[in-house]
């Protein structure tokens, strides 16, 4: 079986693979292995030419067929796949070095590689030939440069992929997408990976096979050039052309480009697909100096930043990375994910697009990104949130990264779906649901923004007085709530309490403008609605509940400290606290919601919300519980994936990755809940040692 065979099954063999899998034959990992590592210098990532060794021979062990994967599933873990950026696109890559999800020309484009949902709907893989699982992987410190090393039985070679990012393009004209002051960079459209032989000799492989329009047109190649050293995939219907551009020799086979190579160590060569009309590197030498670039600049913006001397501080360091690659440098918008239809339940229906921009976001995206010093981003995501409301249409859910207002939700039966998960969706029907939080996080954005700066932005006030005053309008009417469930409209605590949040904020922007009529009014909506909120929104025991007709409880509940409805000392606060962290938990992780109580229109069974165990964190910590605080964000943290990355849920039991990936709302609640115990254990250690009386 050759090598592409081996990697990609076809849909009738996953009952094989299962079949397999129970006999007990699979025994591979895609985890590092233990002893044989290339030593790799920290600080530029070269390589160099030496080894270190295991201490010992290891066990003899049964070696599996080079076809079985692991748990009998052709698709890789979903956290085990690696993300890059370029801040227009991006792509995931799989621990087989497969990129296996890229979505072309921008994130919310058809896919042309999309293997993950999909075995037979696009990939682009280069790698030893015959084996699948790597050394190592990992990114270079400070940037999205990631790196894979591969040992087989007669040498090693390390892997680096990127997406290319430049200097800016459009010195002489404008750009025809960007709405933002441009930046000193921009992206090249380039996705670059280099190969370097560093001991031995390894047959190196490269498989292109796009499938343009989500798995359903195929590429046609044609070579470019006088030699075998370039190509272009074109697909006539959809207009894309894909350039492959490489120093190995490409041949054609259908649909799919193929290069074979035996490296010897000390020997790099590179291959580079782009998609514009920016030109990739002509050979290795310019490749590695436009990586070193492109590593550069992410070191160099990371450095903007202001991240605490403490053991936690790569968390932050690799979440803010990864919400600046989840950011459409055009616009400013910040994407919820970077996939669509990954399953929030294994085999289930829960599968939805996160590649557009929510409104609530916006809240926490300002906070994470003002703490940790980066107010340029923060200044782009907010006038993207003003551009999308300075219209005379109702404020909407959620946005195309390019701020489209329709998103139609379509399904996509062609595709199989990940691991069977189905059916695939691209679109979102939320975007015309009625969810009444949106006013308060909108204005609590302003509110930071506007905090942030001492002004209040004279284009910004009227957009601000329609979004109060629809709050005010409509708290007493049901929604469909912070989840966006699909069951019928209830009276959602959470919402009422974010209309509060809109008066709220409002009152407090309208006395900086000393516009008194404004903030007499909107002081005494907020009144009203707080009224009601503690005197229906309680049960018997005072603990808030998720809306007005149960006494289900809702994790977003947990916000309340965090918006000051209440003070965090209030008795109702921290029994609410309390009877989350204690009755709406899985192995001590946090559910949204218990779908058994909840009417939100789908069967079956979700994960813990990894948003929702950091909101507890900061919820903890701002009721002064600071030791269960630390324990449970130190237990989260270690849940990240391989790459320090993290998707939408957690499998209580097992800790695997469910949901879309990677996944801003989790990596933004992270920097909150980090940062909450970093600002707690620094005021304690103010106070003195806590092991001071300790004997």
């Amino acid at each position: 079986m050759g090598a592409s065979a081996q990697f990609f099954v076809q849909k009738q063999d996953l009952q094989a693979f299962s079949l397999i899998a129970r006999s007990g034959l699979s025994d591979c990992s895609s985890r590092p292995a233990s002893g044989d590592t290339a030593r790799v210098d920290e600080t530029d990532g070269t390589p160099h030419e030496t080894l270190m060794s295991p201490t010992s021979e290891p066990a003899p062990i049964r070696q599996p067929a080079s076809d079985v994967p692991l748990g009998g599933s052709p698709y890789p873990a979903i956290a085990d796949y690696g993300f890059l950026s370029d801040c227009e696109t991006v792509a995931l890559v799989a621990p087989s070095g497969n990129v296996e999800w890229l979505c072309l020309p921008r994130v919310d484009s058809p896919s042309a590689f999309g293997a993950m949902l999909d075995r037979d709907a696009g990939f682009f893989r280069i790698g030893p030939s015959g084996v699948n699982v790597p050394a190592s992987r990992r990114y270079l410190p400070g940037t999205m440069v990631l790196e894979t090393s591969w040992g087989t039985g007669a040498g090693w070679i390390i892997v680096r992929d990127v997406l290319l990012i430049g200097n800016w393009h459009h010195e002489g004209e404008r750009s025809r997408t960007h709405r933002r002051a441009p930046t000193d960079y921009d992206a090249d459209h380039v996705l670059l990976r280099t190969v370097r032989c560093v001991n031995g000799e390894v047959e190196v492989v490269l498989e292109c096979e796009p499938m343009f329009d989500y798995g359903r047109q195929p590429a046609r190649w044609e070579y470019t050039g006088p030699g075998y050293h370039e190509g272009v995939a074109v697909c006539e219907s959809s207009g894309l052309r894909l350039g492959l551009r490489t120093d190995l020799r490409l041949g054609f086979e259908g649909a799919r480009a193929t290069a074979r190579h035996r490296m010897k160590e000390g020997e790099q060569l590179y291959c580079a697909l782009y998609w514009s009309e920016h030109e990739p590197p002509q050979d290795f030498e310019e490749a590695y100096g436009r990586l070193v670039w492109t590593a550069h600049h992410w070191q160099h913006w990371l450095d903007r930043g202001n991240f605490p001397d403490h053991p936690w501080r790569s968390y932050l360091q690799r979440s803010a990375l990864t919400l600046k690659g989840l950011t459409y440098a055009p616009t400013g918008a910040l994407l919820a994910a970077a996939t669509t239809s990954l399953p929030e339940t294994p085999h289930g229906e829960r599968n939805w697009d996160y590649r557009y921009s929510w409104i609530r976001d916006s809240t926490f995206m300002l906070w994470a990104l003002f703490s940790l010093g980066f107010d340029w981003e923060a200044n782009d995501f907010f006038y993207f949130i003003a551009d999308v409301a300075g219209g005379e249409e109702a404020l909407q859910v959620m946005y195309g990264v390019g701020g489209e207002r329709e998103l139609e939700e379509q399904l996509l039966p062609h595709l199989y779906g990940y691991e069977g998960a189905s059916p695939v969706r691209i679109g979102n029907a939320a975007y015309k649901q009625q969810q009444h939080d949106v006013w308060g996080a909108l204005l609590d954005s302003v509110y930071l923004h506007t905090r942030s700066r001492d002004s209040l932005d004279e284009r910004v006030w009227p957009i601000l007085k329609r979004q109060v005053e629809a709050a005010i309008e409509n708290w007493r009417k049901p929604d469909r709530g912070i989840w966006e469930v699909r069951g019928e409209p209830k009276h959602f605590t959470s919402s009422k309490m974010f209309c509060w949040v809109a008066c709220d904020r409002g009152a407090r922007l309208a006395e900086i403008r000393e516009d008194w009529e404004h903030v007499e009014r909107w002081r005494a909506a907020a009144d009203e609605i707080h009224r009601d909120v503690c005197e229906h929104g309680l049960d018997s025991r005072g603990v808030f509940v998720q809306h007005y007709e149960t006494d289900a409880l809702d994790a977003a509940l947990l916000l309340m400290p965090l918006v000051r409805f209440l003070p965090p000392a209030d008795e109702r606060v921290r029994k609410t606290v309390f009877a989350i962290a204690d009755e709406l938990t899985e192995h001590g992780l946090v559910l949204r919601y218990r779908t058994e109580e909840t009417d939100d229109g789908l069967a079956g069974k979700e994960g813990t919300f990894l948003i929702c165990s950091f909101w507890l964190v900061s919820a903890l910590a701002e009721i002064g519980e600071l030791d269960r605080a630390r324990n449970l964000c130190e237990r989260v943290l270690s849940l990240a994936s391989p790459l320090s990355l993290y998707a939408e849920e957690i499998d209580p039991h097992s800790g695997r990755h469910l949901g879309n990936f990677p996944q801003a709302f989790t990596h933004l609640a992270l920097i909150n809940a980090v940062m909450h115990v970093i600002t707690a254990d620094q005021e304690l250690a103010q106070q003195g040692s806590p092991w001071a009386d300790w004997r």
